[in-house]
């Protein structure tokens, strides 16, 4: 099996509520349509990729529950490679529970479940997967030892694979080889302010400095998402770079990041795109990203061309 893109990641049954506002501590509130969907980071851009049109493999651990048959038939149907999906009956599968408000705004709570199982093995096992891809991506719903694993595996290679590391959900630390065996490291505002210990990134100046910080750290780019703001981003040039994104009304912001990044991932690995500026496929993300916000769901809210 060989592919463009290869995701290393999660998978989650996202169970999904829409209220009125969101409840504080110790509230109930009525909410308005339940929704049962296909989400975990990991997937989401791998299948946000495939559906944009590349070859596309995730690396994943699902449980032997009807939750993990019904995932199985999910990345089936939109043409993701599931060759190293594991199954494993020690775990349930990964479930999200997710509350939206009327200003499309969320909160997640996520239990890992079989993703905590994905490990060194699973990544040795996708090796030859691993070295066909263009681009490998990654985030932070799997063990973070299996992360560095298989990003030194890849950097072992000695071969021209970009990758993308998206550091969600966000964490107070990280190693700091792990910064200097990435390409592209990316973050949105609270995922910046928790992991470089900053008071705010709410601007465009204060995302810039992010990503400043973040290069400090040893990747080749430092990136910052903005939501509707867009994207901030620093390369080895030093100079900062401001995509806006495309202006939407949304209705359901879940999962925007993934479709962001599993897009980006799609035309960086499009050989036909070669010519395209670097830019440019951030921009195109970017308006990907904004067309997710439009629909409710969100795997389902992905569209299919850019």
């Amino acid at each position: 099996m060989t592919a463009s893109v290869v995701v290393v990641g999660s998978c989650m049954t996202d169970l999904i509520s829409y209220v009125p506002v969101l409840p504080k501590g110790g509230e109930t509130v009525h909410g308005t349509k339940f929704m049962v969907g296909f989400g975990g980071k990991g997937a989401n851009q791998a299948v946000m990729a495939a559906k944009l049109g590349a070859k596309t493999a995730l690396v994943a651990k699902l449980g032997t529950d009807t939750f993990g048959d019904n995932y199985i038939e999910n990345l089936k149907n939109v043409g993701v490679d599931i060759t190293h999906v594991g199954r494993v009956e020690s775990a349930a599968s990964g479930v999200a529970t997710i509350t939206v408000d009327n200003q499309a705004e969320n909160c997640i709570v996520i239990v890992g479940g079989a993703n905590n199982e994905l490990d060194d093995e699973a990544v040795n096992q996708a090796k030859s997967l691993l070295a066909s891809g263009k681009v490998v991506v990654f985030q932070q719903e799997i063990p973070l030892s299996t992360n560095l694993t298989a990003l030194k595996l890849i950097k072992s290679l000695n071969k021209d694979i970009t990758t993308i590391y998206n550091a969600a959900p966000a964490t107070d630390s990280l190693p700091d080889e792990l910064y200097k065996l990435v390409d592209i490291f990316c973050v949105n505002e609270s995922e910046a302010e928790k992991l470089l210990g900053l008071e705010s990134v709410n601007s465009v100046e204060e995302a810039s400095n992010a990503a400043g910080l973040l290069r400090k750290k040893g990747c080749k780019m430092g990136m910052v998402t903005l939501g509707a703001n867009g994207v901030i981003y620093q390369d080895g040039s030093g100079e900062n770079v401001h995509v806006p994104c495309p202006k939407v009304k949304a209705v359901d912001t879940t999962g925007a990041g993934d479709a962001f990044i599993g897009s980006l991932a799609c035309l960086l690995a499009d050989e036909s795109l070669k010519g395209r500026s670097f830019q440019r496929k951030v921009e195109v993300a970017c308006s990907v990203a904004s067309q997710s916000v439009t629909k409710l769901g969100t795997q389902s809210s992905y569209p299919t061309s850019y």
